[in-house]
């Protein structure tokens, strides 16, 4: 290169599925059979009235310009009823919702917005890889906050408390959490508005899981009180809707917050595609359920991964939310890499590692849902003769 590239490059490291599927399409290039069970990538489609929106708008003469920073008012006014009946959950969609072009965006606006260099950044000890290494690119410090294995991986509340963060501005949350499948309770949120109020920090609440494989009834954490004085909340149409390559997602929270983050964001893009703005507007309005019809393929495909878990010798939680298993590994296995790694050359099949969402991950794994129930079928096929003693 004529130039050096920027520092900030020397702190971050290549998306681990960028490496590592670049290992799989070498694999298949050889002529090998992958299945890929390592990300959530939904294979299904949108409802059938989202794909028509997209293509009656895609013909109208007037689609094809540049759009709203802040998206068209029907979409946000969709949004807005989407929160009130999937979360009984208000929002002004005049001035608390914000569409973006997929929830990543947001996390990399919402931390350009707020964050110096220097600024401590809360993150789960497990989460989403996105919260470090975009504060990492910011020059932030990133503080790992425990979750507690033995309390179904919520916050250690009390030893937060017992800890200084004298330059915590942000905290990530993730709940329904990701990797674990750990649903939200209304007291976990209460808890963690009080602290937020307390530390004066500002909550981020990634929450793109509540209708999938959710026993429970979903939640947003504003659902409880104050939690807008302290709170933002990001939402995405990648996993619930099957939208993942549209690009769809939405940031909730009060006006000045709002605004902050659309100065980054009228700075960087140039609006969404109206024909996608129209089938988001589409997708909301599915009735709840298309929704059970997905999550009664996400529950078929659930049992046959259960199965591969126990043919390797893996300890899971049964009812996870989310459209992932999280497994421990059996103490025989030294390492989650290893176990991949065995599995791709071997076995051709991916899985991905638990210590990309952080290090306590490290003697986990994680199956992905979104494989056909054929494929999962074919993976349990292939590792009836594996022997988890030898590896």
């Amino acid at each position: 290169m004529i130039i050096n590239t920027a520092k900030r490059l020397g702190e971050t490291k290549e998306y681990y599925f960028s490496v590592k599927l670049r290992e799989v399409r070498e694999l298949i290039a050889q002529g090998k059979d992958v299945i890929n069970m390592g990300i959530g990538n939904p294979d299904l489609k949108p409802s059938e009235q989202t794909i028509t929106a997209l293509t009656a708008a895609a013909h109208k003469e007037n689609a094809h310009g540049y759009q709203p920073y802040k998206g068209v008012p029907e979409l946000r006014e969709a949004m807005a009823k989407w929160y009130k009946k999937v979360y009984q959950v208000e929002m002004d969609p005049a001035s608390e919702i914000l569409p973006l072009i997929g929830s990543k965006e947001g996390i990399t606006h919402i931390s350009l917005a707020f964050l110096d260099e220097g600024d401590e950044v809360l993150v789960p000890e497990l989460g989403y890889p996105a919260y470090r290494s975009v504060s990492t690119m910011l020059g932030a410090k990133i503080v790992e906050y425990p979750l507690l294995e033995k309390n179904n991986w919520q916050p250690d509340w009390e030893t937060m408390y017992a800890t200084s963060y004298p330059n915590a501005k942000i905290m990530w949350l993730n709940y329904p959490h990701m990797p674990t499948g750990t649903t939200a309770s209304k007291k976990l949120f209460e808890k963690a508005i009080k602290f937020a109020h307390e530390k004066r920090l500002l909550i981020c609440h990634d929450n793109p899981y509540s209708l999938i494989l959710n026993r429970q009834a979903p939640l947003s954490i504003f659902s409880v009180e104050g939690a807008k004085e302290v709170c933002l909340e990001l939402n995405s149409m990648s996993k619930s809707h099957n939208m993942a390559g549209w690009r769809v997602g939405w940031l909730n929270g009060r006006q000045d917050y709002i605004d902050a983050v659309l100065k980054i964001k009228s700075n960087v893009d140039s609006g969404m595609f109206l024909g996608i703005q129209k089938a988001a507007i589409s997708a909301l309005e599915s009735p709840m359920e298309w929704h059970e019809d997905q999550n009664t393929i996400y529950e078929q495909r659930q049992q046959i991964v259960y199965q591969i878990l126990d043919k390797l010798e893996c300890q899971y939680s049964a009812g996870q939310a989310g459209m992932f298993v999280w497994a421990k590994l059996p103490k025989v296995i030294s390492s989650a890499e290893k176990l991949i790694d065995h599995l791709l050359y071997n076995y051709h099949m991916f899985i991905a590692p638990g210590f990309i969402f952080g290090p306590k991950g490290d003697r986990y794994i994680r199956i992905s849902l979104c494989t056909s129930q054929e494929r999962l079928e074919e993976a349990l096929k292939r590792i009836q003769d594996i022997n988890v003693q030898q590896l």
